[in-house]
């Protein structure tokens, strides 16, 4: 995976998936893990459910967050958010289908902003309002930073969740209609059920916050099978979906289990191009350099015109400080795939550690009009425009970035710096203006 980290690096090598801190709430950090190559085949096994819901599947992301627990959550319309522990848990592509479905349900029966106006009663409200603001300022939408924010493990969080459970059993009968729609299993959604069933058994702190914040999962289980014997479905050709769900789950634990783990499971998806992928990032944690090109490569023989695996070799050079073959490579992902805002996010990496500061800086704007949501890349973005002599705009991007990462006060002292060095009235001084405001009114909150 391209996974670059925002905190600091640990064995797992700043996967290339990006890991965008997002703290909106007080607890317990949560981070966002962002990919290119998965991020793409998600896509391509939730568009046919998105499709069946009404929904876009060019607008409405699926992403990952960092986290070990089985959970799945929406808050906005943009955007379905999956815990990488029920992802890695998942043994096939109708199982994701059906989660994907039922936070769908939750979006298209118009769930959120009823959600919301729950949660404005709760004692966190104020918290919430923050987040939701800085995020609209930072960054022209609230339901990033919001969403993250509802996934922590909170005593507002279970609060908000008891108000739910009639929206959730309408999920899951919205779900099974568009999985049925869409020629998808049901099965998937009854073993998803029979995944969490375990969990009823434990004390609440121990369960994960799917199973809290959902009915029974017998229940859900006797309701899907009594469905299913009345609507029969599962016509759908799922060659597509089962390689790409096998894709994405095979990257996500090449890249955060041991190197040797992966190693001896290299061939259980089927595909040999995921093997040597697979393998390409266990021997690249391993400082197995040459091993890791060699294995990346034969992945781009097996798919010539595949960016993503072009990817993967640069970040690989990137990370092995190659940077003008890092630079080639990521060039070449981005002819393959120009609108794609995280390759592009890499292509401008590796321009700017290649001293090509001026073209980095045109393929970071790029990236940043795409997907703002990648706090790395505003990073490299900040330090381009450093680079250039804009110090307003160096000052700007930091504003944000620390707006997307919750550091309130932080994102205010670089806003007011921006605010002063940008033209009065342009739009990047009224972005700055709105980042300062946002923090000021958190400021004012905290003081009540």
């Amino acid at each position: 995976m391209t996974f670059h980290t925002l905190a600091r690096c640990t064995s797992i090598l700043f996967l290339s998936l990006a890991l965008t801190l997002v703290t909106a709430l007080p607890g317990r950090a949560v981070s966002l893990l962002r990919d290119a190559d998965m991020e793409y085949a998600l896509a391509q096994v939730a568009a046919p459910v998105l499709k069946a819901a009404g929904l876009s599947a060019t607008r409405t992301k699926i992403l990952v967050v960092n986290d070990g627990t089985l959970n799945a959550f929406v808050v906005g319309n943009d955007a379905i958010f999956i815990h990488s522990g029920l992802l890695s848990r998942m043994e096939r592509a109708d199982m994701l289908q059906a989660v994907i479905a039922h936070e769908a349900a939750h979006i298209a029966n118009g769930h959120i902003t009823r959600r919301l106006g729950n949660l404005g009663n709760a004692r966190t409200a104020a918290s919430l309002g923050t987040a939701l603001a800085l995020i609209a300022a930072a960054a022209g939408s609230g339901e990033g930073a919001a969403a993250i924010a509802l996934g922590t493990q909170s005593a507002a969080q279970r609060a908000f969740f008891r108000h739910t459970r009639a929206e959730e059993s309408a999920a899951d009968q919205s779900g099974a209609r568009y999985l049925r729609s869409a020629g998808i299993s049901l099965s998937g959604m009854a073993d998803v059920f029979r995944l969490f069933r375990g969990q009823e058994v434990l004390s609440e702190q121990r369960q994960d916050p799917y199973v809290r914040s959902h009915p029974l999962s017998r229940d859900r289980l006797r309701a899907i099978q009594a469905y299913s014997a009345a609507y029969p479905s599962g016509s759908a050709d799922t060659a597509s979906y089962d390689y790409w769900f096998a894709r994405a789950k095979g990257k996500l634990t090449a890249f955060t289990r041991r190197s040797s783990w992966t190693l001896n499971r290299l061939g259980e998806t089927g595909y040999r191009d995921i093997a040597y992928m697979r393998e390409a990032a266990a021997r690249h944690r391993d400082s197995q350099t040459r091993k890791a090109l060699a294995a990346v490569d034969k992945a781009i023989a097996l798919r010539p015109k595949d960016p993503f695996y072009y990817d993967l070799k640069a970040q690989i050079l990137m990370e092995t400080r190659n940077f003008e073959a890092a630079a080639n490579q990521s060039a070449r992902a981005v002819n393959l795939r120009p609108r794609d805002g995280l390759l592009l996010a890499s292509y401008g990496r590796a321009l700017l550690a290649s001293g090509k500061t001026s073209a980095a800086l045109s393929a970071l704007e790029r990236a940043r009009a795409i997907d703002f949501r990648d706090g790395s890349m505003l990073r490299d973005l900040s330090v381009a425009y450093a680079k250039t002599g804009q110090r307003g705009m160096a000052s700007l991007i930091t504003a944000e970035r620390y707006a997307l990462t919750g550091r309130l006060k932080d994102a205010g002292i670089h806003a007011k710096r921006a605010t002063g060095l940008l033209a009065e009235g342009s739009g990047p001084w009224q972005r700055a203006h709105d980042v300062l405001l946002a923090s000021e009114r958190a400021e004012k909150k905290k003081r009540r």
